[in-house]
This record gives structure tokens, C-alpha cells and sequence, in this order.
């Protein structure tokens, strides 16, 4: 295989194309039921999907379930593709490929924080609320922005990715070849080599939160701090939804 072709690890592609569509489907679906039932700023005449709710509430479950492990592989193994502590300063030199890169980090970090915001308001919302009219509700407002900001980012995502990489870096995401050392053969092995040097990693880990990449970290906090809330919040305000 050609090292100056674009590659993805295995993992992020598993993780980024099974995430990807369950967020496009979770994306449309949510759509719909904006379009049955809200309508307050415009609607498309399509016909109404009963389950639709249903449907959105199953695609947003499994995305759920498979946020931590996404989340987790992006802070780490692929935090080179989010907010980088010079990220902002970069963002003034319009124009220039860096610009474009640090465009795509920025909008790379704030999908996750909208995931999690999505994820968390749409936990907490009951499935009454828009069949009777009731679109006060903060937690729906709250998932109404959260599916805007990620619908923003993906196509600043996208768009950035074709831009800076062009149709090979996108053909790399969806791709079957596999380099040696990627091969799901040489998981277990590398996963005891981590463990056996967990102590490193975890002072590592601790080096840079207290460095450059303190905010990187904050956020990173913030995120798996949210997905922890949007497992147990429903459990404890299930009365009060």
C-alpha cells in the first residue's frame, strides 16, 4: 500500500462510519418529527411516518451506546484532528491551509459537545411532548439547537476534509485496505503492550492536562462527563420529565 496515500486506522473507521450514519439517520429522522409535529419555523409536505419517534429514539440509543468509545478514541488516539492549543491563533490567517485545518478541528471538537448536548436533552425529553403541542420545554429547545450546531459542523466537516485532503483523504475513510501493523490480529497484543505501561500513559495523560493541552482536556472532561449524565439523568428525573 502507498504510505503517501491517506490512511485511516482500522478503529476510527469502524468508529467514525458506523457513528456517522447512526448520526445522519438520527439527523433526518429527528427532522421529520420537527416536521410532523413542530412546524413553527416552516415545514416540507411529505407524508407523515407514524414510528418516525420510534425510529429516532432507536438510532439515537445506539449512537449513545457507541459515544463513549468514539469519544474517548478522538480525545486520544485522534486528538491531532481536534482543538489544538495554537487552534484559535491559527484561525486568523484566513485563507491559508492551516486556516482550513483549524477549521475542521473547531468544528470536529464542537460536534462532539453538540452530540453530547443532543444526546442529554433528548434523554430527558418525554415522547408526549410534541403529539400534544408542548415545544416550551427547555430540554427541547435545547435538542433543537444541539441537532442546528451538528448539522453545521458536519457539513463544515465534511466540506473541510474535502478541501485539505480532497477525494482520497474521503475515499481513506470508507476504505478496506488494511496496513500490516492495523490488522485486528495485532489489537490484543498492542492492548497488553498499553496496559503493561498503563502507569505511563496515565502520567502522560496528567502531563498534558497540566500543559498545552489544558483545554482540550477541560473539554474532554466536559464530554464524558455528559455522556455520563445522559445515561443516569433519566433515571433519577423519570418522574419529572
Amino acid at each position: 500500500m502507498n504510505r503517501s496515500t491517506p490512511y485511516q486506522p482500522l478503529i476510527l473507521r469502524i468508529l467514525h462510519g458506523i457513528s456517522g450514519i447512526l448520526a445522519v439517520g438520527a439527523i433526518i429522522s429527528g427532522f421529520l418529527i420537527y416536521n410532523t409535529f413542530d412546524k413553527r419555523f416552516g415545514s416540507i409536505p411529505i407524508p407523515k411516518i407514524n414510528p418516525i419517534q420510534d425510529i429516532h429514539g432507536t438510532l439515537a440509543l445506539f449512537f449513545l451506546i457507541l459515544l463513549p468509545f468514539f469519544a474517548v478514541y478522538s480525545f486520544h488516539a485522534g486528538k491531532k484532528r481536534l482543538l489544538q492549543p495554537d487552534s484559535m491563533q491559527k484561525l486568523t490567517q484566513i485563507g491559508k491551509p492551516i486556516w482550513w485545518v483549524s477549521l475542521q478541528r473547531l468544528a470536529n471538537t464542537k460536534m462532539l459537545i453538540a452530540a453530547v448536548l443532543a444526546v442529554v436533552s433528548g434523554r430527558m425529553m418525554q415522547e408526549e411532548w410534541l403529539p400534544t403541542g408542548e415545544f416550551d420545554h427547555i430540554w427541547y429547545s435545547l435538542h433543537l439547537i444541539a441537532w442546528l450546531i451538528i448539522i453545521c459542523c458536519l457539513a463544515i466537516h465534511v466540506l473541510m476534509s474535502a478541501k485539505v485532503g480532497g477525494v482520497p483523504l474521503l475515499l481513506s475513510i470508507i476504505s478496506w485496505k488494511l496496513r500490516p501493523e492495523d490488522s485486528p490480529g495485532n489489537w490484543y497484543s498492542r492492548l497488553r503492550s498499553w496496559l503493561s505501561n498503563f502507569s505511563d500513559h496515565i502520567q502522560e495523560e496528567i502531563n498534558q492536562f497540566m500543559g498545552g493541552g489544558l483545554l482540550l482536556k477541560i473539554i474532554e472532561v466536559i464530554v464524558l462527563l455528559g455522556i455520563i449524565a445522559a445515561f443516569i439523568l433519566p433515571v433519577f428525573f423519570s418522574s419529572e420529565k
